[in-house]
Parts: structure tokens; C-alpha cells; sequence
């Protein structure tokens, strides 16, 4: 894997989203974003977030009841209180 250098305000987060578990069957992969977005805002200090289209059809991809056990995401700043993610792959 080639090294790719490191923009500056650019990190990749492994967010873990095994807490989808204690959720409704039919409401885990709602419960999974609002998990990615509470992490993402507790770890960038940002008030405004933007998800990528990807991240969100990565999390819906095997329906509601399942969504993957982690993500790994790509955390960019783009304004002082503003963040955007994108998934990894």
C-alpha cells in the first residue's frame, strides 16, 4: 500500500458501531448514522457536519437490520466549523 501524505487537517477514524446492537432490528442502520455523527462530533469539535453519499449507502446496503459491525471514514475540515466524511476503502 503506497504511503499518501497527510493533508493537513485530514484524518481516518475506524468508528466502531457495535453499540446498533441494543437498537430495534428495523432501526440499526438509522441508529448506525446517528452513531457516526456523534462520534465524528465528539472527535473533530465541529458544529456542522456533512456525510458522504457513499457512507450513507455503505450503511444501508444490507437493509435496515444490518448494518456493518465498523466503518472506516475519512474526516476533512473544510471551513473552521465544518467537517465533511467520505468512506475509506
Amino acid at each position: 500500500m503506497e504511503e499518501r501524505e497527510r493533508v493537513e487537517g485530514e484524518r481516518i477514524y475506524t468508528i466502531p458501531l457495535r453499540a446498533v446492537k441494543k437498537a430495534p432490528r428495523w432501526k440499526r442502520s438509522k441508529r448506525a448514522i446517528a452513531l457516526i455523527r456523534e462520534f465524528l462530533i465528539r472527535h473533530t469539535k465541529a458544529e456542522y457536519l456533512i456525510l458522504d453519499n457513499a457512507l450513507n449507502e455503505k450503511i444501508w446496503e444490507r437493509g435496515s437490520q444490518k448494518p456493518p459491525s465498523r466503518v472506516r471514514v475519512r474526516v476533512t475540515r473544510q471551513e473552521e466549523d465544518t467537517v465533511r466524511a467520505e468512506l475509506v476503502e
